[in-house]
């Protein structure tokens, strides 16, 4: 095992903990992202170009996207029930 090698996997640990660690969901959208960028230098690294380019389709730009739309959508909701309940109390 390569220096190069052992420096992603320790990458890879960092920022999977750091998703996991991160409380705030639009925050942690983001640190997905850099997770997907980390597991794409890996599979650079370990020699594998078709699943390092998956991987960057995938969880660096297709997941977060996923994922900011649907927090969109849930705050949109949020806002539409909250401003009923203040007409339904008028």
């Amino acid at each position: 095992m390569t220096v190069l090698q052992i420096i992603a996997l320790v990458l890879v640990a960092v920022a999977g903990g750091a998703v996991v660690l991160t409380p705030e969901a639009l925050r942690q959208t983001m640190v997905l992202g850099i997770y997907g960028i980390a597991l794409t230098l890996l599979f650079f690294v370990f020699q594998a170009p078709d699943v390092a380019l998956s991987e960057i389709v995938v969880t660096g730009i297709g997941l977060p996207l996923i994922i900011l739309a649907a927090l969109r959508k849930i705050r949109q909701q949020q806002a539409r029930q909250s401003h009923a309940r203040e007409e339904a109390e008028e």
